[in-house]
């Protein structure tokens, strides 16, 4: 190297800087500090080549840490919970202190074979320190079928979709005090999933599974009430999430089952009257969908075949889909396929890394992204139930 001209050696090292540079830019990222996730898993769930099974495991709620770009459970604790329903089972009080969590369905007390539909919503301790685990506090009996579950920004009010009863329960926070205090009855075919507030806390979307709409809700203090205003996005609406800026929400389209490619929508939340703007087709049967905490990214699991059995010419890999939000349309940006009967998912804070539920193998499985790419890091956490629910703790 001693031999070189000085312009050749200038020139080495703006080349070699360069290419660290593109190389740095095409690396997927990991995210720098240590963040923290509650995950439920459902102890019964099982299938084998395409057939539900009733396992023996327990139901738990798992701490997952994502550190360095590994995973592990932090912390775990046995309490009744559901893969049953949209993975929207959890929801976190601002602040971190307290969880709600839902279980629409349990063992059958008669028969440990069978599995049949509950009402229980229960209350869980947490600690943002991390030094002591979460742990149940009380519960609550909100209706059949408890599903998808959200609490307010102001942390003083949650509602509750009873997917079997056809209803909204509205339950009263204080501190770690919950009560049922209404109810919003919406028909017993109408298949409520899940239910989501506006950041304003203002108002709600309710996604109707078993009549076809997205029902609005006028919330004012305590009163819940429903409004006149429906939104038809697709066949039977499961999957909701709103973004954390409130102006988009999106909503998952499960079809029929039958082997047809299904479909996500976007709702301008915005508009005068919320009304659906882009709905684009996704691949067989798409169960979770969640925004990116900059609101300019939804995420998608898409089943694609992968519950059926192989021998059915609908049998396929599942898919994790990621979506860019460009003027009003849903934009495909990336997707990883891999893994089975994939349910919850959560972005990172920073939004560079992906945590996937894969609930037929029972794993929690990690990819990784930035600016709109997204590659499987291979990282795999094993989990004894079926992993459904997750949500960014802290």
């Amino acid at each position: 190297m001693s031999n070189i001209p000085m312009s050749s050696l200038q020139r080495y090292f703006l080349v070699a800087a360069v290419a660290a540079l593109a190389a740095c830019a095409n690396t997927p990222s990991t995210p720098k500090q240590a963040s923290y996730y509650l995950s439920v898993q459902d102890g019964r769930a099982g299938l084998t080549d395409g057939k539900p099974v009733v396992r023996k495991s327990d139901d738990t709620l798992a701490v997952i840490e994502l550190s360095g770009g590994h995973l592990r459970v932090a912390q775990q604790i046995a309490m009744p919970t559901s893969l049953v329903g949209p993975p929207s089972s959890i929801a976190i009080a601002p602040g971190g202190r307290m969880a709600l969590v839902s279980a629409s369905t349990r063992r059958d007390a008669a028969d440990a074979s069978k599995v049949i539909t509950y009402d229980l919503v229960s209350v869980v301790a947490l600690d943002p320190s991390g030094a002591t685990a979460p742990r149940v506090v009380g519960s609550l009996h909100t209706g059949a079928g408890a599903s998808g579950i959200s609490i307010n920004r102001a942390g003083n009010l949650a509602l509750v979709a009873n997917r079997t009863e056809g209803s909204v329960s509205v339950l009263a926070i204080e501190g770690e005090k919950v009560e049922v205090v209404g109810k919003v009855q919406l028909g017993e075919k109408s298949g409520p999933a899940h239910v989501a507030f506006t950041p304003d806390g203002r108002r709600a979307l309710v996604s109707r599974d078993g009549d076809n709409r997205v029902s609005l809700l006028a919330i004012e203090g305590r009163s819940v009430t429903l409004e006149q205003r429906e939104v038809y996005a697709g066949l039977r609406p499961y999957g909701l999430d709103i973004s954390p800026d409130g102006g988009w929400a999106a909503v998952t389209n499960l079809g029929g089952g039958q082997g047809d490619a299904d479909t996500v929508s976007l709702i301008d939340l915005r508009a005068s009257q919320p009304r659906v703007v882009d709905t684009v087709t996704v691949g067989q049967t798409p169960e979770g969908i969640f925004f990116s905490p900059d609101s300019r990214m939804v995420g998608v699991t898409v089943i694609d075949g992968s519950n059926k059995p192989q021998s059915s010419p609908f049998h396929g890999a599942a898919r994790y889909r990621l979506f860019r939000i460009e003027d009003g349309r849903l934009r495909p940006t990336a997707q990883v396929v891999g893994g089975q009967w994939l349910q919850g998912h959560a972005f990172s804070p920073d939004g560079s890394a992906v945590l996937v539920q894969d609930a037929a193998n029972r794993q929690i499985r990690l990819y990784r992204g930035t600016s709109g790419t997204l590659t499987d890091s291979g990282e795999r956490l094993q989990m004894d139930g079926a992993p459904s629910a997750l949500k960014l703790w802290r």
